[in-house]
């Protein structure tokens, strides 16, 4: 959860600046270069270091999780992030409509629950064998020559015992 936490996070700070970035694009565009000014370079800077940041946890995540539970929370965190990021820095939503939004909340709302039911009724997987062996029936016994070759024989006359184990086949897979 932490490092999912922290990759929302800094998930959301990369749109806040990448959408900086874009401001400063198009005013370049409209005729005032914002290439002279600090401020461009610092958010292009602050970028990298956040995508870098982002994907470096969300890898982590990724190799200590399931993508299957890693990918839900990520999206519900990052959304949330993001939209309050956006919501603080930008302002986005003094020049809306109360309707505006309350609608905007109500699909947020849906976004996440519509995750958290795709989660919650997903299903469960397969139980991982970490163990290298599997055991045989005790009733057979295997046996390998000096030469290679391998003879299986019944143990019904004497003591069975208490497990065989060959190589799991999918170990290697």
């Amino acid at each position: 959860m932490v490092y999912i936490g922290i990759c929302s996070i800094i998930g959301s700070l990369t749109v806040m600046s990448i959408k900086a970035i874009g401001i400063a694009i198009k005013l370049t565009l409209e005729g005032t270069n914002q290439l002279t000014y600090f401020q461009t370079w610092i958010f292009a800077m602050v970028a990298v270091t956040c995508i870098i940041t982002q994907l470096n946890y969300l890898n982590m995540a990724l190799d200590t999780f399931n993508t299957a539970v890693v990918s839900p929370i990520y999206y519900a965190l990052f959304t949330s992030f993001t939209i309050l990021a956006s919501a603080i820095m930008f302002k986005d939503w003094s020049g809306q409509s109360a309707s505006s939004i309350a609608s905007e909340l109500c699909g947020f709302i849906t976004v996440l629950s519509g995750t958290a039911i795709l989660h919650s009724t997903r299903e469960p997987d397969a139980p991982f064998i970490t163990d290298l062996y599997t055991p045989l029936s005790p009733k057979v016994s295997w046996y390998i020559q000096g030469n290679g070759e391998v003879w299986k024989q019944k143990d019904e006359d004497g003591p069975s015992p208490e497990f065989i184990t060959i190589l799991r086949q999918d170990y290697f897979n």
